[in-house]
Formats: C-alpha cells, structure tokens, sequence
C-alpha cells in the first residue's frame, strides 16, 4: 500500500544505500525507497573513469503513506537520524520537485549522461535524461563533462553537477 506522498529522510552521509537496505528489511514491500544517484566522469592518474555519486548526500526518499506507527518505527533505523517534519507532521516532499528527480531517474536510481551540443552559447540537450529541461542548466564545464543543473529540493534550490557528452556540430 503506498501514496503518492513522498518523504525525505536526514541520514548519516555516505549511510544512504546501508539506511536504504535496513528499511527495505523493517518495512518490506510498505514503502519505495529512493537513493537518486548521478553518474559522473572522473579523472584520476591521467585516464577517465565513470563513477556513481549519489545526488543528494545525507538523504534517502521515502515514498508511502506515513502514519504514527510508520514513524515510531523509523526511528529505531541504524544511521536514520531524523525525518524532516514540518510542525508535528513529517515534512512532504513537492510534487513538482519529485516529479522532475522522477523524469531525471526515469526507471533507474541513477541520472545517465545526457548528449549536449553548444551552439553560439545557448545550450540544446539532444538526448538523456536533460532532454526539455534546458532551462534548468546553469552552466556547463566542457572539460570534466558536466552541467550544473539547479533543482529545486525540499523548499530550496540546489546545484547539482549531472555528467554530460558535449556533441561537436556538424
């Protein structure tokens, strides 16, 4: 039985996937559990590498309708140290920002590299998970193959770097 609420919960940095499986273990199929990840390109000893980092550090996603019990239960989570709230009720995530992690994510936990071509400095996402969002790239770094993208996440917005390929036009 799960809502169309979601729920950030606050956990340990680098405790994320380990908070994930503990709560896969407690609350069974109650629950989606959510750790947005973003694959990167990396340079380290002059050769290029792709890595996954998770895209919001220190937060897993709960989706799911909480109630007392729910939350009783949670609090007793190795590495969980709080679930946000709002007042006495847990704080919900907006429906517009999971939407957009939602679309970023698609059916997989991680955000994929997305094809890019630059263009008398206006930026055009060709293909992957950017694809429509243009107006949310802030800026890119042609040399480390990123682009800094500004999500909104619990009320505030962040900058998140998201791995990219940029296309030479033709």
């Amino acid at each position: 039985m799960r809502g169309n609420d979601w729920y950030a919960l606050f956990v340990i940095t680098g405790e994320e996937d380990n908070v994930k499986e503990r709560l896969k273990y407690r609350f069974e199929d109650r629950f989606r559990i959510l750790v947005p990840k973003r694959r990167l390109r990396e340079r380290k000893n002059g050769m290029w590498h792709d890595i996954i980092r998770v895209l919001f550090p220190g937060y897993v996603l709960i989706n799911g309708t909480m109630d007392n019990e729910e939350y009783y239960r949670l609090k007793g989570v190795p590495g969980l140290l709080k679930l946000l709230r709002a007042g006495y009720d847990p704080l919900r995530v907006e429906y517009h920002e999971m939407e957009i992690i939602n679309q970023l994510i698609c059916n997989d936990e991680t955000i994929g590299f997305s094809d890019v071509l630059v263009e008398n400095g206006r930026v055009v996402v060709v293909d992957g998970p950017l694809v429509s969002m243009e107006g949310l790239i802030a800026g890119i770094d042609r040399r480390k193959g990123r682009a800094k993208v500004i999500l909104n996440f619990m009320g505030e917005p962040r900058t998140v770097e998201l791995g990219i390929s940029v296309l030479q036009p033709a």
